[in-house]
């Protein structure tokens, strides 16, 4: 029997259409807050609100928007966000759950980022949270092309991702809480296709965002690699020269 391609978009649409009803609630208790504390921190690594005041900003794999309300706090008076993604189930949640007052800001593109039709030159920022792990390495290399495409000059980039944090002390019960409590969790609970499953597949293929970042190094663009959190997550910014 064929195995599935993890990366085809086709089948990375099918799990986050099936995931959507309760990946708000399952992505923060599972993280134990940590994702919301690493989107935040992925808005602060663009830097002061100053910078993204009026700005047109992409949210790539925007999911279920969890990025929205930071980038609002931090820049009232952005000029809008456009949101990409795959998935049409997590963005009738997002706007469902989170941001029915704030509609008027966002737009929504369904597709596949890698094809999108994005003018060049048309984004102030691009922001991307936990979207990075469903790609593989040839997709990285699409996706840091499409970055350096679209952005202005001066513009600024941000991409945060949870990571294999090797070297730690800790990364076995890290690794064993990914790969069987997760899957039991969801199995006892949630009662699912055990797609959120996935992500512990996801996250341990993907390693961290250090080749991403060599990958956008590449493409010319002015890059800061980071690490979080003992390295369960990682994350690149920056900004496209003058």
């Amino acid at each position: 029997m064929e195995q599935e391609d993890i990366y085809d978009p086709t089948y990375v649409k099918g799990v986050f259409d099936r995931c959507s009803g309760k990946y708000i609630a399952f992505s923060y208790l599972c993280s134990m807050g940590f994702t919301e504390r690493w989107r935040r921190q992925c808005v602060e690594a663009l830097g002061d609100g100053s910078g993204i005041s009026g700005a047109n900003v992409y949210d790539l794999m925007a999911g279920t928007g969890e990025v929205w309300p930071h980038l609002l706090k931090a820049a009232p008076r952005i000029g809008g966000i456009t949101a990409i993604d795959i998935s049409e189930g997590m963005h009738e949640k997002a706007l469902d759950r989170l941001h029915k007052t704030r509609s008027h800001k966002i737009s929504f593109i369904q597709d596949n980022v890698l094809e999108s039709r994005i003018e060049p030159g048309s984004a102030d920022v691009i922001v991307s949270t936990f979207g990075l792990k469903t790609f593989s390495p040839d997709q990285h290399e699409k996706l840091a092309r499409l970055t350096a495409y679209a952005l202005k000059p001066g513009g600024r980039f941000s991409f945060i991702e949870a990571s294999d944090p090797k070297g730690w002390l800790l990364r076995p019960l890290y690794l064993f809480y990914l790969k069987v409590c997760m899957p039991l969790i969801e199995r006892l609970f949630l009662k699912g296709a055990q797609d959120f499953s996935m992500i512990g597949a996801y996250t341990t293929n993907f390693q961290n965002a250090a080749g991403f970042a060599r990958m956008l190094r590449g493409q010319g663009l002015e890059v800061e690699y980071r690490d979080y959190f003992f390295g369960c997550a990682s994350g690149v910014s920056g900004i496209k020269p003058e």
